[in-house]
């Protein structure tokens, strides 16, 4: 129970913080109707806590031992991220008429673009997780990373339900806003990891 709860504490620090994932769940929850919203949280919470085992069984390894993979994945992230960003800011939603029809293919892929084309989360979770492994027994390992995986579901589901519960204090200008400040913090985030890529190819 002791490493459990580590991993859920250590689970919630590391999903909280206001990152891509929560920012495609926060635009989720405001636009579409409930049903679809748990069932796309339920679609993060699949690609967050796969991420997390790869990270936490050695994915930082076999990037450490391919300079080019990782400069790949650094340039293919920081692209799809800021086109992310650039959609989020020119969309139009409206909260009185949703697109409750996206299909579910779409809403798998762009999870799975926010999540696993996210390089930053690939070197985070690695350096965080993976360290945490390095000084836990197999058995310690275990309840960890399933805490981990807990935490995930108790913040996207928690995420989820309390905007669903709130969206009618939200109006369309209010949902504007939120998705020209996520769209910016997105495309610039994009944008200092495309830098990061070109500090690492003149690094050469």
């Amino acid at each position: 129970m002791e490493f459990f709860l580590q991993g859920l504490t250590m689970g919630l620090a590391y999903v909280a913080p206001i990152g891509l994932q929560n920012l495609f769940v926060i635009n989720t929850a405001l636009t579409r109707e409930k049903g679809r919203v748990f069932l796309t949280a339920l679609i993060v919470i699949f690609f967050d806590v796969t991420l997390a085992l790869a990270c936490f069984y050695g994915i930082g390894a076999v990037m450490e031992r391919s300079p080019l993979l990782e400069r790949l994945v650094l340039l293919a992230g920081s692209l799809i991220v800021m086109y992310i960003g650039v959609g989020l800011m020119r969309a139009k939603d409206s909260l009185k008429k949703t697109d409750v029809d996206m299909p579910l293919w779409r809403v798998a892929s762009t999870a799975c673009v926010v999540t696993w084309f996210n390089p930053q989360a690939l070197i985070d979770g690695t350096m965080m997780l993976g360290a945490f492994k390095a000084s836990l027994s197999p058995a310690g390992a275990n309840s960890f990373v399933f805490g981990v995986a807990a935490a995930s579901a108790l913040w996207f589901f928690g995420l989820s339900a309390a905007l669903s519960l709130f969206s009618a204090r939200f109006t369309d200008r209010t949902l504007r806003v939120i998705n020209l400040v996520c769209g910016a913090v997105v495309f610039f985030y994009g944008a200092k990891l495309l830098r990061n890529f070109i500090g690492h190819v003149f690094a050469l």
